[in-house]
């Protein structure tokens, strides 16, 4: 095999260019190093690209799903749950959905944006309840980053007070107002004692380091072309642009990270997926930010005399605690939001309003909790819209029972009656780490570049499964609160009460995680690789633990602490 060879030598190399990867390449070259950025997909600018001005009308599928794009065809994400020639294997019994996006930015173009930072007692679990694990670091030791991040970043949100020791206060942007359908759900679910709190989501309310502020245009999935949102193509990887110091190299399939005669990184093996040669560019630093899975990958695949079971895997923990947020969605139909008039719903593409964890362990009988994103309203109807008008069902306010469907002028009213007229609860929540879920390398299979892929076994504990029937029982109990009727029967313990099936969260972590030590961990309290001193991680894998928040800003946060403290080792001389 013959391997183009690249004799310049980097003074680090970074694959991946989403969250952990772009924050990674704004402080080394800030910091002054020079940085090679492998990414696997193509180039992606939100300015030239995006297709948030497209009407979903103008398309024949009405901006439903495509292969490509699989979270609709005018969603900024290339890819998804199948990628052409990138299999994934199950193990038997199992079920486990990767979802990935190889382009510049990689699932920072597809994510919510919804950034909640882990609170003290999500960095020590196995001190509050006895399962998990503590991570080696505190609330403490992260919390000047996620203040940096704030800044640097934006985010609307507010603070909640002392009902919530666990949800920090934050370095907020002003929060948009909550819309029609926001205040009916706060207003019933405040009746059942459950709080409805201003959302915190990474979009701009006002012009914020040079971007402008959202226009309200709704349609963040797309790719943002005014950079009012964050992801890594809009914040991060532009300020590591103008250093001069670094170069990105797209259409780049990382093989392996590739070792010298003393054990230390010397560089990274990829494939050039324009052409299919191999190729290898050297670095005195490697940092893998190429989404939690993907880094175990190809750690898993860096095998070599000095490491026969994969990079970091010396110990075999590789792939170990592999974890997904617990999730479940229940939709309701209310018949006082029928017949609206039409009425301003300005916003951002998200929720404006969102329900934290609110309850006391001690007093349910499962460990760790959710929180709740709404959503509902008078969003831009597409492919699908109006789908299973039959099953809104109940009764007016006069006490007559409501009938929609058949076909004709009928339907098309039914359909102007009931625009706006559901509400939907999702659940996402904190899953455990346990013993059946971990991911290895098929020994059967490989892509179509002949790197051996990744085989998932998972399965959800009855922790997980008690979270699930408590979120249902909670989302039924609100629709019905607000006079409503929930458009799904309550599923039950033989379907896992509807949670889905792991991975589908898009949140999965842990696999590379850090610790204290090397027996139980891959990674040091810097990310750094117990192996090789010159081998980070700075995506999700080094998380310990899940929490019941989304993952990306603790990502963020991390990568910066991460690259902060490679940046003073090499200025001390030490890397």
């Amino acid at each position: 095999m013959q391997i183009i060879r690249n004799r310049t030598l980097y003074d680090v190399v970074i694959i991946g260019s989403g969250a952990g990867g772009g924050m990674a390449a704004k402080v080394l070259t800030e910091a002054g190093a020079n940085v090679l950025m492998l990414e696997a997909g193509p180039m992606w600018d939100p300015v030239k690209d995006s297709n948030m001005m497209r009407w979903n009308y103008d398309s024949p599928r009405r901006g439903g799903s495509i292969p490509a794009r699989q979270g609709g065809e005018y969603d900024a994400a290339l890819g998804g749950w199948t990628l052409d020639g990138e299999p994934y294997t199950n193990a038997p019994g199992s079920e486990f959905g990767w979802f990935r996006s190889r382009m510049l930015g990689g699932r920072t173009n597809h994510w919510g944006r919804i950034s909640l930072r882990f609170g003290p007692d999500d960095f020590r679990r196995k001190s509050v309840d006895g399962l998990g694990d503590d991570w080696p670091i505190t609330y403490d030791d992260i919390k000047p980053y996620y203040d940096e991040v704030d800044k640097l970043v934006g985010v609307f949100g507010a603070n909640l007070g002392p009902r919530f020791p666990n949800e920090p206060d934050g370095i907020w942007l002003p929060p948009p107002q909550p819309r029609c359908y926001e205040h009916l759900i706060r207003q019933a679910s405040e009746k059942l004692d459950i709080p409805c709190v201003t959302a915190r989501l990474s979009i701009l309310t006002r012009p914020h380091n040079g971007r402008a502020a959202c226009h309200y245009c709704g349609q963040c999935n797309r790719g943002c072309m005014t950079h009012s949102n964050f992801s890594s193509p809009s914040v991060l990887l532009p300020p590591a642009m103008a250093t001069g110091r670094l170069q990105i190299v797209a259409g780049a399939m990382a093989r392996e990270v590739t070792v010298d005669a003393n054990g230390l990184a010397d560089g990274v093996a990829y494939i050039d997926k324009a052409t299919g040669q191999d190729n290898h560019v050297r670095g005195r630093i490697v940092v893998l930010a190429a989404s939690a899975c993907e880094s175990a990958r190809i750690l898993l695949n860096s095998r070599s005399a000095r490491f026969p079971q994969g990079l970091g895997n010396s110990t075999g923990n590789v792939g170990r605690y592999l974890t997904d947020s617990t999730g479940l969605g229940v939709t309701g139909f209310i018949p006082s939001m029928m017949d609206m008039p039409p009425h301003n719903e300005d916003g951002v593409g998200g929720m404006h309003l969102y329900m934290p964890w609110w309850l006391d362990n001690k007093k349910l009988d499962f460990p760790r909790g959710y929180h709740i994103e709404i959503s509902g309203g008078r969003r831009m109807p597409g492919g699908g819209f109006g789908g299973g008008i039959q099953n809104h069902t109940g009764t007016d306010a006069s006490g007559a029972a409501l009938d929609f469907g058949g076909y004709g002028a009928k339907l098309k009213n039914d359909y102007r009656r009931l625009y706006g007229a559901t509400v939907n609860f999702a659940g996402r929540g904190e899953m455990i780490p346990n013993r059946d879920t971990y991911l290895d390398l098929d020994p059967r299979t490989v892509d179509k570049w002949g790197i051996p892929v990744l085989r998932f076994h998972f399965a959800w504990s009855d922790n997980e499964r008690k979270q699930g029937k408590h979120m249902q029982e909670t989302f039924r109990a609100i629709i019905q609160q607000m006079g409503g009727t929930p458009m799904s029967s309550m599923p039950g313990p033989e379907d896992d009460y509807g949670l889905a099936a792991g991975g589908r969260i898009i949140h999965e972590l842990g696999v590379t995680r850090m610790g204290s030590a090397p027996s139980t961990s891959v990674l040091n309290k810097y990310c750094q690789a117990h192996d090789a001193k010159n081998v980070f991680v700075t995506d999700g894998g080094p998380f310990v633990s899940q929490a019941d928040k989304n993952c990306t800003w603790t990502i963020l946060a991390l990568s910066m602490r991460t690259s902060t403290y490679i940046a003073e080792q090499r200025k001390a001389g030490a890397l």
